[in-house]
């Protein structure tokens, strides 16, 4: 898991470097096609450092399968960060959230008992995902967004 952990902090740092040059007023207005800003993908970002840190902790020492409040399905995600106003968010606070949610859910990655790594979770559309799946789909979750962010920023 150490790798995937290495991963995410790559990612991490590049995303910052993006986000530390972007124009602040693009990052607040711009939307992709969900209607998101940058600041809101952000923040959806760090969403789902907290969540998916919460599910592998839980994973950990419950019994599997393990049924977990799903917040990335059935429009839940997007009322996330409506409830959280992330577009109105202080811009440098939000680089520092996103910064220290994705250092610590990558810090957990690279410190989970693998010999828990089968034991599942039950998500909103009752899916069994294993703690295994979960953490490997992490990075691609990432880039998914962080190529949002590029694509917002540059056009």
């Amino acid at each position: 898991m150490e790798h995937i952990g290495n991963e995410i902090l790559t990612l991490l740092s590049e995303l910052e470097e993006i986000l530390e040059h972007a124009n602040v007023n693009i990052v607040a207005t711009k939307t992709n096609k969900q209607h998101r800003t940058v600041k809101q993908i952000v923040g959806h970002l760090c969403d789902s450092a907290s969540n998916n840190t919460h599910r592998i902790v839980h994973l950990q020492y419950q019994n599997s399968p393990l049924i977990f409040p799903d917040y990335a399905n059935l429009g839940k995600n997007d009322l996330w960060i409506k409830l959280q106003n992330y577009n109105d968010y202080d811009w440098e606070d939000l680089q520092a959230l996103l910064k220290t949610t994705t250092k610590h859910v990558a810090h957990v990655i690279t410190n989970v008992d693998e010999t828990k790594l089968q034991n599942e979770w039950i998500s909103a559309l009752n899916e069994r995902i294993s703690l295994e799946a979960m953490i490997v789909d992490f990075p691609r979750h990432f880039k998914l967004h962080r190529d949002e962010i590029v694509d917002l920023i540059s056009r």
